[in-house]
């Protein structure tokens, strides 16, 4: 018996190139997983999200999921209508709070209380 197959070059060997594909692949699967667990609308996370697609551009758009159930909404340049009443003035300070100033229905001139709100995040 021979010794020949312990001298023979393993860079000739076929199955190593099928074995670093697989590896390759292996790679590439760990990564589309990664991306697909980071995205806000995966079917495994909450059941609640909201995405915005270019946010205070003329294209933007909402998507809304409530469980199953997935809703887009697109903007548009009309301005929104409905009934209501004004309800008061919201002032921004310097440092990121805002004041809200309620409006009554009392006589002209008279001054309503402010109610400081101080936001939850700041950036």
């Amino acid at each position: 018996m021979s010794l020949k197959l312990l001298d023979e070059d393993d860079e000739l060997d076929p199955i190593l190139s099928v074995v670093n594909l697989v590896d390759v692949f292996l790679v590439m699967i760990g990564a589309l997983m990664m991306i697909i667990a980071a995205n806000p609308l995966n079917p495994f996370v909450a059941d609640k999200a909201v995405v915005v697609k270019n946010p205070g551009q003329p294209d933007m758009e909402m998507v809304v999921k409530d469980g199953q159930k997935i809703e887009t909404y697109k903007s548009t340049e009309q301005i929104g209508t409905g009934e209501g009443s004004r309800a008061g003035i919201a002032y921004r300070l310097k440092d990121g709070s805002f004041i809200y100033v309620p409006e009554t229905d009392t006589k002209p001139g008279a001054a309503a209380p402010a109610k400081s709100i101080t936001p939850k995040n700041t950036r």
